[in-house]
Order: structure tokens, then C-alpha cells, then sequence
């Protein structure tokens, strides 16, 4: 897990349970006191095309198979929005839902799903996080998915089997994408 995204959480975790008002551009690695508007510059961002998202897919359903389990497996986009999707012939249809919430909370906090997991447990620094954004999911299954230069460009969810399985097919939809 990369400290740096840890901090970040933590930090606007902590902010949040104060009610304090946040600007999460400061806490970001690299962020400036100059706001983008003031240089004039528009913020760069990068974002998973079709074709990877389809990439991560069948590489995600080939290590399904593999492994002979069905899932249901999620690509997101680096905001988080569906972009492309597969339930696998008898997939169970009550994990659709936490495949594309998986992909989903790796990409809001740009982490495996299961790290967030382990920060959630009872008397954690995330406690009860899942509740947030409409709804997170914080056992394994969800992977961040990084372009050529290392920045998040979206997230894949997979749900379907053990959680174990399901982090294994999600790490090699991911990896189809990175070369990793």
C-alpha cells in the first residue's frame, strides 16, 4: 500500500470527524500553495480507455476460469464510473453489486479494498467508513489499476468466490493492464 494514500485517508478521515473543512489538493504528494486557477492551467488527468478496461476483463475472467470459479467483474474509470462490466455464466447475481462497489472504493481511496478493510475493523481509524459514499465495500476483491507512469486510472472489483479468489482474479485483471 503506498503511505502516502494512507496518510491522505487518515488525514481526511480525521478532518471529517472534526468537521472541519477539508482541501484535499493539500494533502495530495506534489500539491502546490498555487491554485490551478491561478497559473491558468487546467488539472491533468488521466483515465482507463475501453480497450484496457476490456483488457483487464478478460484477463480477470481467464484467471476466473483458471481457477474455476464464475464472477462478476467491474472496471472503473478514474472517477469511479462504470466502464466496462462482465457477470460470467452462473455467476451468483447478488455480487454484482459488490463487484462494482469493490472497483468503486479502489478507486475513492486508490488502495486494495482489502487494506481498507483492515483499517475498518472496530476501533480502527476508518471504523464504519463502509457507510460512506452510498456505500463501500471493505474486504478484498477490489484493486487499483495504474497506467504506464504508476497514476491510478481507474479500478477493478471482482466478487464471485472466496475473497481470496476474488483478490487473485482482480490482481491479474489489473496486472493486464499495468504489464505488472
Amino acid at each position: 500500500m503506498k503511505q502516502h494514500n494512507l496518510k491522505a485517508v487518515l488525514g481526511i478521515c480525521a478532518g471529517l470527524a472534526a468537521g472541519a473543512v477539508i482541501a484535499i489538493g493539500a494533502a495530495l504528494p506534489g500539491a502546490t500553495a498555487q491554485s490551478d486557477a491561478e497559473s491558468g492551467s487546467a488539472i491533468e488527468t488521466q483515465d482507463i480507455s475501453l480497450d484496457q478496461a476490456m483488457a483487464a476483463l478478460a484477463a480477470a475472467r481467464e484467471k476466473s476460469e483458471e481457477l474455476g470459479v464464475a464472477m462478476n467483474i467491474a472496471v472503473v474509470d478514474a472517477g469511479a464510473n462504470l466502464k466496462a462490466f462482465a457477470r460470467m455464466d452462473g455467476a451468483w447475481r447478488g455480487s454484482i453489486d459488490i463487484s462494482i462497489k469493490k472497483a468503486r472504493t479502489s478507486r475513492l481511496f486508490d488502495m486494495p479494498t482489502g487494506a481498507i478493510g483492515e483499517l475498518s475493523q472496530p476501533g480502527g481509524p476508518l471504523y464504519q467508513i463502509e457507510v460512506s459514499n452510498e456505500g463501500l465495500i471493505t474486504f478484498p476483491g477490489g484493486v487499483p489499476i495504474e497506467g504506464a507512469d504508476g497514476v491510478v486510472i481507474g479500478a477493478i472489483g471482482v466478487s464471485g468466490s472466496t475473497v481470496e479468489d476474488d483478490h487473485e482474479v482482480a490482481v491479474a485483471g489489473a496486472e493486464a493492464v499495468t504489464g505488472g
